[in-house]
């Protein structure tokens, strides 16, 4: 096939085919999303997420991360669960535990890349062998700059990619190639005035449109924080234990959203409406048993505890809920034995009524 528009044609085409909802193509020019990028890292607004400066330069230079890269193929596959409780019913439910709609069911990195890497083969019987990597969430990658130039959608304020007919309840995942391929437009930026999210986010985190400070942001705190919680931003976190999608089920955008087709990403072991003294209940076995497969297991069972001892303390104090926190009082970890007494002060301290998600 010589026809280079005619082969951009047919990778879409097998995208949908093989499960994406969108592919598009750009180039490898990242030069402002690295400005932006050195910017962010100077403040120092990426915590504890070392790797995000280890890497040098090839974050936003896939030719140095993957030698001889022309071309980017960038593809989204929707995520959000048809029967999964919804996020404010869980938010409004104090004794429930909230866990972001994308880790609900399987862990999306390795169905992405097994995808990613069909698609390549499929258009490696076209075109005969030539060099690729197929990316998702894996490497130091770019991957909402270069889905934006591939006409997927626009960085949003609250700085997750945003699709006029999707919302932003979707993966994205990349294969570098050697092609040299026609590129899509870029999305352009459909925010205008609105700043829905950055008043939603609990902890404004969303120190300014289209920049999140990690250091503050729940899903940074529940999943790549190792140690403590900071104490000040423990209250806030509600009964989030496994991420933080509130900006995203504000944003007008995502009543265009739709159910994503992947049985997979499913809610698992009703995790969408799973009580918080039914979760820190489990054994670190049960753990394991019943995170295998989950992006949840990631953070381990030690996290895993400080995250529902932190939604425990809460949580309005009850009888149930300080047995279940008196059950882990002198568990052999100092970090969790740290957030149960944190929580434990906290149901015996007098607040005030009411619940705020």
């Amino acid at each position: 096939m010589n026809n280079a528009a005619q082969l951009v044609r047919q990778i879409k085409f097998w995208g949908r085919e093989l499960g994406f909802q969108q592919v598009g193509v750009t180039d490898t020019e990242l030069s402002e999303a690295e400005s932006r990028l050195l910017e962010w890292l100077r403040r120092g607004y990426h915590g504890e997420m070392d790797y995000m400066a280890r890497h040098g330069a090839k974050r936003s230079r896939p030719a140095q991360l993957k030698p001889g890269t022309l071309t980017v193929i960038s593809a989204r596959m929707d995520y959000f669960p048809r029967q999964a409780r919804t996020v404010a019913e869980t938010l409004r439910d104090p004794a429930a535990a909230f866990i972001s709609r994308y880790a609900l069911g399987a862990d999306y990195h390795k169905l992405m890349r097994r995808r990613l890497q069909k698609l390549a083969l499929r258009i490696e019987k076209e075109t005969g062998a030539f060099c690729h990597r197929a990316f998702t969430d894996s490497a130091p990658v770019m991957e909402k700059p270069l889905a934006q130039k591939a006409g997927l959608g626009w960085i949003g304020k609250h700085s997750n990619l945003i699709n006029r007919r999707a919302g932003s309840w979707f993966f994205l995942g990349e294969l570098y190639t050697d092609l040299k391929l026609p590129r899509d437009m870029p999305a352009a930026d459909h925010c205008g005035t609105c700043n829905s999210c950055i008043i939603a986010c609990p902890t404004g985190a969303i120190v300014a449109p289209y920049i999140v400070d990690a250091r503050r942001c729940i899903s940074y705190l529940t999943i790549e924080l190792r140690g403590a919680i900071p104490e000040p931003l423990r209250p806030l976190l509600g009964n989030r234990v496994f991420g933080c999608d509130d900006c995203q089920a504000v944003c007008p955008w995502n009543r265009f959203a739709r159910a994503g087709g992947e049985h997979a990403f499913a809610p698992r072991h009703n995790l969408d409406s799973a009580g918080l003294v039914a979760l820190f209940a489990w054994s670190e076995e049960e753990f394991l048993r019943r995170t295998e497969g989950s992006a949840i297991r990631r953070i381990g069972y030690e996290r895993w505890l400080r995250n529902l001892a932190v939604a425990l303390g809460n949580a309005p104090p009850s009888t149930t809920v300080t047995a279940a926190l008196r059950s882990r009082e002198n568990h052999p970890s100092p970090l969790v034995r740290e957030h149960v007494a944190w929580a434990l002060l906290r149901t015996s301290t007098p607040r005030s009524a009411g619940w705020r998600c």
